[in-house]
């Protein structure tokens, strides 16, 4: 097994999606933890596109797993392989492994795999392929028939190997039944294309989910018929939901760009979020993309499915938004506010309070829209209930205070509305709440003297002036 910091040589992982949907979350993990174990083993990380199902296989999906890793950070190291392409070369393996006996053309009709197979489920038996043609070559009759070519698995003993999560896992070789390596139309399984590329791709750990734990004694099969190295494997528990059901939607099983394009998580958080999904460091939480590098191992990785919890997601973005660089925040936000270049500055001037109040990227935006609305503000509801009569009066007041003001500085604006206050027996936040509906149509914003100064003398004026107004003034 892996441990602590020491290192591996020459280690190869790979990350093979197949584009028949979206990135989602678990594959993203996948990506992330074979990502990781290459970097700190100084490693080579390498994508393969399982294309084979060219029927489900599409190019948008294939855009999507790319654009989604790329955001991620999580590229391959050279161009990305496409298995399709290859297929030639998995018939050239499978003409090898006929030549040296370890498989066999197989002339089962479907019929007759049907009906075996419903004569198992009769008696209540497992069904565990016997193919007559295994010890039998075909003849003259048989020539120009439709077949399949099969492995020879073994009939007896058991295969074993050492998961670096799983730790030993067993199964009897009567288990595992002849399977079909080439189908009747000459194209390879996913089973025979996965084993010679990993094999020519010189992939040393295979990385992926608990759910292809089974595969793994499948595919060792070939891989000792072809006498080559046998890779490491390690088998990841799923994600389940907070619940502790199987991940679906209604838990946050969605494709990496929804959280990007729709719920606004910025891609070190969501980085963040995921590899701690399953693997851990102690107490850490907060876990930079340099100190995962470092730290990650494959012994740390639990035996339990780990918990998709979208609020916690939420909140881990919110620190990295707090963290993030206002610049860039402000440049991510701006298309959904659809400003120019010119309102870009005083976004970016605004950025440190808006970000400090939001935990993912629309909230930002959000918060940052009082900024850019043109008068007469639209007064929400909740905002609404603190523009009384008497709160308008008390505007009225601040107006006037305000408009004699020679500095529009944080401590002149807060001097004079505090005194605004004072002098009507008020405590602040009395005339504070009017104000902040007046000058951002919310309930809730930055601090009101923040408000004030980002907004400038003029504008800030003249959005209090409108709402001193008789109420259908």
């Amino acid at each position: 097994m892996t441990s602590g910091n020491s290192q591996i040589s020459g280690v190869v992982t790979r990350f093979a999606p197949s584009p028949t949907g979206y990135l989602h979350i678990g594959g993203a993990r996948t990506a992330l933890f074979n990502w990781l174990f290459a970097r700190h083993h100084a490693g080579q990380y390498h994508l393969r596109i399982e294309d084979t199902d060219r029927a489900r296989s599409t190019q948008p999906a294939i855009d999507a797993i790319l654009d989604g890793l790329s955001w991620l950070g999580l590229e391959g190291d050279g161009e990305p392989v496409f298995q399709f392409a290859r297929s030639a070369r998995h018939r050239e393996m499978v003409e090898a492994l006929l030549d040296a006996g370890h498989a066999y053309r197989c002339y089962l009709t479907p019929e007759e795999l049907t009906t075996r197979r419903e004569q198992a489920q009769a008696g209540r038996r497992p069904f565990r392929l016997e193919s007559e043609w295994r010890d039998r070559q075909p003849g003259d009759t048989e020539a120009g028939k439709p077949h399949v070519v099969r492995i020879k698995t073994p009939t007896e003993g058991e295969t074993a190997l050492h998961d670096l999560v799983q730790g030993p896992v067993t199964v009897a070789n009567a288990e595992i039944d002849d399977f079909v390596l080439l189908r009747s139309d000459r194209t390879p399984t996913y089973m025979l294309a996965v084993v010679v590329d990993d094999h020519d791709m010189g992939v040393t750990h295979v990385i992926r989910g608990d759910d292809h734990l089974n595969n793994a004694f499948r595919q060792l099969a070939i891989v000792r018929a072809m006498g080559w190295a046998e890779p490491t494997y390690a088998h990841i528990p799923l994600i389940h939901g907070a619940d502790g059901a199987k991940l679906s939607k209604r838990h946050g099983a969605l494709g990496v760009d929804t959280y990007r394009d729709d719920l606004g998580i910025l891609p070190e958080a969501l980085f963040n979020y995921l590899l701690r999904l399953g693997w851990g460091h102690g107490d850490d939480e907060i876990i930079s993309r340099e100190q995962a590098i470092e730290w990650f191992d494959l012994d740390h990785v639990g035996k339990s499915p780990s918990r998709f919890d979208l609020k916690k997601l939420e909140n881990l973005n919110g620190h990295y938004m707090r963290e993030g660089d206002d610049g860039r925040l402000a440049a991510l936000i701006a298309p959904k506010l659809n400003i120019d270049e010119a309102a870009r500055d005083l976004l970016v001037r605004a950025m440190p309070e808006l970000k400090a109040r939001a935990h993912d990227l629309n909230q930002l935006a959000e918060g940052a829209q009082f900024l850019f609305a043109a008068r007469p503000l639209v007064i929400d509801d909740k905002a609404a209930t603190s523009l009384t009569d008497e709160a308008r009066g008390l505007l009225a007041l601040a107006l006037a205070a305000l408009s004699s003001l020679v500095s529009w500085t944080h401590d002149d604006l807060d001097a004079a509305v505090r005194e605004v206050a004072e002098d009507n027996g008020l405590k602040l936040g009395k005339l504070a709440q009017p104000l902040r509906a007046a000058l951002t149509g919310k309930a809730t914003s930055p601090g009101i003297f923040d408000v004030l100064v980002l907004l400038g003398k003029d504008e800030s004026l003249a959005r209090i002036a409108d709402q001193t107004l008789e109420p259908n003034g």
